[in-house]
């Protein structure tokens, strides 16, 4: 780690927290439309190639940020924020980097086990290998049914602690007036 801590977080750290926000928030909408929504097959089979695509890009991202965060210092939360708050900000954050990883995962997983045996080729381009292991399995059917299970499972999870996390920070915003939020934005000094 590098020395002191800053005053808000650097150009890679924000970069990588916003294309990771939005790619999350693109996966979320083509989730639920891909599993909620009626719609013709074609359209369907584009939106989980899209989906796919999109869940490795952020896997990839997050794996960057995880890198980054621990060869950078984050900014310090203010001195008055109370400890039991820190922990609650701490204990979030650490769910958030986790479910960042095994969503992915879970649904890279999902892929590579599915009966169809349905490529994945990101963004109509670069071809995208099953996880080895799981490609191979005899029992696809159960295997499938666990993925999917963990994988929309972890997804809601996931969309409930995305929603404290935006929670958390307006309230740092509106509420508290503090410069937690501020420190993220682009383009705000």
């Amino acid at each position: 780690m590098r020395g002191s801590r800053p005053e808000r977080y650097d150009a890679a750290a924000i970069l990588l927290h916003w294309v990771i926000g939005l790619g999350i928030a693109s996966l979320i909408i083509i989730g639920l439309a891909m599993v909620h929504l009626p719609m013709n097959i074609g359209l369907k089979f584009e939106l989980y190639q899209l989906h796919k695509s999109i869940g490795i890009t952020v896997l990839l991202a997050a794996l960057l940020r995880i890198i980054w965060r621990l060869t950078h210092k984050p900014p310090e939360l203010p001195s008055a924020m109370p400890g039991l708050e820190k922990k609650a900000a701490s204990a979030s954050h650490f769910l958030l980097y986790a479910l960042m990883l095994t969503v992915p995962l879970t649904g890279w997983a999902m892929v590579s086990v599915s009966p169809y045996n349905i490529p994945t080729v990101l963004y109509g381009v670069i071809p995208w290998p099953d996880m080895p292991i799981l490609s191979g399995l005899a029992d696809k059917k159960t295997a499938d049914a666990a993925t999917t299970f963990l994988h929309h499972k972890l997804g809601y999870i996931f969309i409930a602690l995305i929603g404290l996390h935006m929670a958390a920070a307006l309230r740092h915003h509106f509420w508290l007036r503090d410069r937690i939020l501020r420190r993220m934005l682009p383009f705000i000094r």
